[in-house]
């Protein structure tokens, strides 16, 4: 069981501080507003929506004490931001190296969504 718990709060960890980060970035950089806006043709207010999303999910992973039911939206919602944003790199043309970085965020996401239900093996009924 530690060595589940060592690698869920390893991945759990890079993952949230890479999404807080991010959530940092797209408040304050004007070169992603600009990624944003130009580059994928996506609408400025969506960007301060995603960091306050990205804010609240990686706390959501951090916090021990929120309910699971709200950790696994944080997992969906989680995936289906990486997805959409490989899916907005690969459209707009984006080299490979650009719309491969979400597909890693994803896999290490989906670690810690693994080793999230090993942690929790037995406390919680089986449809969870």
């Amino acid at each position: 069981m530690k060595k589940e718990k060592i690698i869920f709060w390893t991945a759990t960890g890079i993952f949230s501080l890479s999404m807080l980060l991010s959530a940092y970035m797209y408040l304050t950089a004007a070169e992603i507003k600009e990624g944003f806006i130009n580059h994928l043709g996506i609408p400025d207010y969506l960007r301060i929506e995603l960091a306050v999303a990205k804010f609240l999910g990686a706390c959501t992973l951090l916090l021990p004490f929120i309910p699971k039911a709200l950790k696994y939206f944080a997992y969906a919602g989680f995936t289906i931001n990486l997805v959409s944003a490989t899916v907005a790199h690969i459209s707009v043309g984006d080299p490979a190296a650009e719309a491969i970085k979400p597909v890693i965020f994803l896999a290490l996401l989906a670690v810690s969504f693994m080793y999230y239900r090993k942690t929790q093996k037995g406390l919680y009924p089986a449809a969870y």
